[in-house]
């Protein structure tokens, strides 16, 4: 597994995912996205949701990073081990699940989860973190990354309209062990290239390279 790191470090991974309802929502669809972005150079796909994690699989040969959102409470990504070991299962490389200290639905601790998820079968396991605590604790859990995807949303750091760089720069001289993904709100090449800068091992970027409908939204305010 040390090879999917390997393959990630120093590299732009690439959010492939569409809200429900949305045109774009079918897993052939984000599957193709997600070949496209390879083609452009992307080091890892990120994609939510069990077919489309097989679906993506099937398409790439670079790292998935796989999750499942289930639910509207504080931990809906990836919430419990079954969802964990279902989006292993899919063909994740690497599964991506709540890294908060908040409590999880099956009542299992993120180590519980982690130990019995590898146990029971060889993948990688990212914990979606938003704070320093967070980040520590979940090190401390056994988890092979440490990303910044839920600063600014579990109450514990201010939510800006850009990425959040100094946490980046906090984990990456916290655990410098550690991979250290930054994703969150990254929306130019320059915000890239400074996560990049201050230790980040990769950087994540979804809706700026994958929403139309943001994008085309943007371009449309300008013309009023």
């Amino acid at each position: 597994m040390t090879s999917v790191l390997e393959r990630l470090r120093g590299g732009l991974v690439v959010s492939c995912q569409a809200y429900s309802e949305e045109p774009m929502r079918h897993p052939d669809t984000m599957a193709r996205i997600a070949e496209a972005c390879v083609l452009g150079g992307a080091v890892g796909i990120r994609v939510q949701g069990l077919d489309d994690v097989a679906a993506t699989r099937a398409r790439v040969d670079a790292p998935v990073i796989g999750l499942w959102k289930d639910g509207h409470a504080d931990v809906f990504i990836t919430p419990t081990l079954g969802h964990a070991q279902a989006v292993r299962d899919a063909g994740a490389d690497v599964v991506a699940l709540d890294g908060t200290r908040r409590t999880r639905p099956d009542g299992l601790t993120l180590a519980e989860t982690v130990a019995r998820l590898t146990a029971s079968g060889p993948v990688l396991v990212m914990a979606d973190c938003g704070s320093a605590d967070d980040a520590l604790a979940a090190r401390d859990a056994g988890v092979d990354v440490v990303g910044t995807t839920l600063a600014g949303y579990t109450g514990e750091r201010s939510h800006g309209d850009g990425p959040d760089l100094e946490l980046v720069g906090q984990l990456c001289a916290l655990l410098p062990d550690v991979p250290i993904v930054a994703e969150g709100r990254y929306a130019t090449p320059d915000q890239v290239r400074a996560a990049l800068d201050l230790g980040a091992y990769a950087v994540v970027v979804g809706t700026a390279i994958t929403h139309p409908t943001t994008l085309t939204a943007g371009f449309v305010a300008a013309t009023r």
